[in-house]
């Protein structure tokens, strides 16, 4: 298994990133100044864009698995390499998501902490609904985890 930055040609990647985040548009305010990474394992399971947030903090604005590869640990073998990768860099890795019963859980297990939330981002945001998991996502929660 191997992790490795991608620099040039990030959109080659768009069908993994709409796994994610499923509007263009909104990919597109962070992909050229984010920094992509890419996991694969006889091919490739997932990627992750990171941005820098300001203030002492990592921001994953992205993080996609191929939903044949779920539950296999690729995401949180994604979430400990840029853990360990950017610690003593910053002092926070964030990440903004659904209020979702998949995704909550998931960096929660990962150490993560609910830290504040963005009333209606997604209905204010997205051009349409978005739905995980039969839930329409409304807020963006955020969460957080120490990473100095």
């Amino acid at each position: 298994m191997t992790i490795y930055e991608v620099v040039d040609n990030k959109r080659d990647y768009m069908d993994l990133l709409f796994l994610a985040d499923e509007q263009e548009d909104m990919i597109e305010k962070y992909l050229d100044k984010g920094t992509m990474y890419v996991l694969e394992e006889d091919g490739i399971k997932g990627e992750c864009v990171v941005i820098d947030a300001g203030d002492n903090v990592l921001e994953i604005k992205n993080i996609a698995i191929l939903p044949q590869c779920h539950g296999k640990g690729y995401g949180r073998l994604l979430i400990d390499y840029i853990t360990e990768k950017y610690a003593g860099m910053y002092r926070t890795l964030q990440v903004g998501t659904g209020d979702s019963p998949l995704t909550i859980p998931f960096y929660e297990k990962c150490g993560f902490k609910r830290h504040h939330l963005i009333k209606n981002f997604f209905t204010d945001n997205y051009d349409h609904p978005i739905f995980e998991e039969g839930v329409q996502l409304i807020d963006m929660v955020y969460l957080r985890k120490e990473i100095n």
